[in-house]
């Protein structure tokens, strides 16, 4: 568990990362000038003084607590964000590991793991963007969905490739991605983004079960409910005011993942008694 926070702090550090330069590379229109915020060439920066980062300065949490959340170059504050998404990172590959629905022996259960938790980085990543930007960026959709499908296909090529478990993918893939197309076209794009059309490819793979992509709408439903009621009522938010959506999406497909056959379960006794 050690091990995997310590992976997770540098997933995290790395999903940070690109939140900052997929959205610099968003305000360039220039090909070359995107060069510099590049994710696979370009060199870590300070956001404010633009002064390259030396390795001591990329130690994920302990170099953020050892500057104090300053730069070393400029003095200026390090985003919070910085911080939280590392820890995020850490957290999430812990308890991925403690509350995995099935006991990861063998590569049959193996595959599905590693999957979720790379997939995971891509999902802090659209999480924190869609928080701070309300946009769900196809440049992180993307290659997100392409780690799920790719996990999901090696696992049945391997193990348990059926029509039934086709059929479940893609009745998943409908349901969390199908669910808000409907409703996009019927609201004309003014209840949700298309970004929530994208992102249920991402999770209805991740997924890959119709009835745990279901409870996943439902799970965010709620989370986002109690989110912004609080908010209503205090004023701070009005019925036309810009909710980001995807966290709740993302944070109800871990639920629903982890939890989601003990949910259905309890719920479907629930209905017999």
């Amino acid at each position: 568990m050690l091990l995997l926070f310590m992976v997770g702090l540098c997933m995290g550090s790395f999903a940070g990362a690109v939140v900052w330069r997929v959205f610099k590379q968003s305000k360039i229109k220039s090909k070359n000038g995107r060069t510099e915020y590049s994710i696979s060439q370009g060199r870590s920066m300070c956001e404010h003084c633009g002064h390259a980062l030396a390795t001591k300065d990329l130690i994920p949490l302990i170099s953020y607590l050892g500057l104090r959340g300053e730069c070393r170059y400029c003095q200026k504050p390090i985003a919070r964000s910085v911080l939280a998404v590392e820890l995020a990172g850490g957290i999430v590959f812990v308890l991925s590991y403690v509350f995995w629905p099935t006991e990861l022996v063998g590569a049959e259960q193996i595959i599905p793991f590693v999957t979720w938790l790379l997939s995971s980085v891509g999902l802090l990543a659209l999480a924190l963007y869609d928080y701070k930007w309300y946009i769900l960026p196809n440049r992180i959709l993307y290659p997100t969905f392409y780690i799920a499908l790719a996990g999901w296909l090696a696992n049945a090529v391997l193990f348990n490739f059926e029509f039934e478990s086709v059929l479940k993918l893609l009745s998943s893939i409908a349901i969390a991605s199908g669910i808000f197309w409907l409703i996009y076209m019927l609201s004309k794009g003014r209840l949700i983004g298309f970004g929530d059309v994208r992102l249920g490819l991402v999770t209805g793979t991740l997924l890959a079960d119709p009835r745990l992509s279901l409870l996943m709408i439902f799970v965010a439903s709620l989370i986002g409910t109690l989110f912004a009621a609080p908010q209503l009522v205090a004023g701070k938010k009005t019925a036309t005011s810009r909710i980001p959506y995807g966290p709740f999406l993302i944070l109800g497909t871990a639920i629903s993942l982890f939890f989601g056959e003990s949910i259905i379960t309890w719920y479907t006794n629930l209905l017999i008694l």
